[in-house]
């Protein structure tokens, strides 16, 4: 048995960690990156959380071997089940393939005619400058569903119905539905809701127009300006995520998110920003919350301290650097 372990977000030690387990009970292994050929290897280890595998598959698009997610710190994330610390107890069951390996959809995109990299979560499109209005057309396989003014249009995965998308206003999809989910943020007209299509539909966002120019931003990542037009279609292959904790399905998840939901609307503004941020980012320093979110450094401060109060987020020494304090949400029990 031959596994891959691939990461930009991995720590050297964390790294040596996982091979010593690995190699223990026969299993080899190899450091991968996005150039190298996994056919040959049984399944890929990836750290960093959520983020790790996100980061993964925006830059291999073909690969349909099976990725284990692990994070250096307690996660309770959707793509990422395993926790570092607990990894040796999971190794017998990883050499013996006794695990599920779940097809997460995947949106291909293509901006302007010009394909870019599939999506995990969602593709968000908004003008370059908060508070302005983008006017847009929504089709779906060729038929023309509604004009648009609003502050923008979000189409989600299941996996990102959770994320952005409920934020918004969106519905929570279950993991295992084939569909998208397609949201107009903040619309003009006031009966505008959110649809649910068939992931085989073709979804097309033309004729966009706005003040300035808009952003296609992607899984909250990376923002692309267009011009015109977007598509978006079911992306072959879907990404092939192995589950081990059964405890741990898309339902309970779902559960606790929502309830998280449900105490968020009472928090100031800046809290809940830092919890998005720190959601999509991973372990983060106050340094990097302040950069990331461009608030000042005394507003970033006084949000952590309330998030820490109420026990969303925990604060910890960097593995890195002790001498820096890192930042991460807890998990939710």
């Amino acid at each position: 048995m031959k596994i891959g372990i691939y990461g930009t977000l991995m720590t050297e030690s964390a790294t040596k960690s996982i091979k010593k387990e690995l190699n223990g009970v026969g299993i080899s292994t190899q450091n991968i990156s996005s150039e190298t050929q996994t056919k040959e290897l049984d399944c890929i280890i990836v750290l960093g959380g959520d983020r790790g595998i996100r980061n993964y598959f925006h830059s291999v698009s073909d690969s349909v071997t099976p990725v284990l997610g692990i994070s250096e710190s307690e996660s309770n994330g959707f793509l990422a089940q395993i926790e570092l610390r607990e990894f040796s107890t999971y190794v017998n069951r990883l050499k013996n393939k006794k695990y599920e390996v779940e097809e997460v959809p995947r949106i291909g995109v293509k901006i302007d005619g010009k394909n870019v990299y599939p999506v995990l979560n969602d593709v968000a499109v908004f003008t370059s400058k908060s508070a302005t209005l983008m006017e847009y057309t929504l089709r779906v396989n060729g038929e023309e569903v509604w004009h648009d003014s609003s502050d923008g249009i979000i189409v989600s995965t299941p996996i990102g119905s959770s994320a952005y998308s409920m934020s918004a206003g969106g519905p929570v999809i279950f993991q295992d539905s084939p569909v998208f989910g397609i949201i107009s943020v903040n619309s003009l007209d006031v009966t505008r809701r959110p649809l649910i299509v068939s992931n085989e539909s073709l979804i097309e966002i033309d004729d966009i127009s706005s003040r300035i120019y808009c952003e296609a931003v992607l899984d909250g990542i990376d923002r692309y300006r267009v011009n015109k037009i977007l598509e978006y279609t079911k992306f072959h292959p879907s990404a092939h995520i192995i589950r081990m904790k059964k405890d741990s399905t898309a339902i309970s998840a779902l559960a606790k998110k929502v309830h998280l939901a449900e105490d968020l609307l009472n928090m100031p503004p800046s809290s809940k920003l830092l919890l998005k941020i720190l959601e999509y980012e991973g372990v983060m320093t106050q340094k990097e919350l302040c950069s990331k979110t461009l608030l000042p450094d005394r507003t970033v401060r006084l949000a952590l301290s309330h998030l820490l109060e109420k026990g969303y987020i925990k604060k910890k020494v960097s593995i890195r650097d002790a001498r820096q304090k890192i930042y991460e949400i807890s998990k939710l029990d």
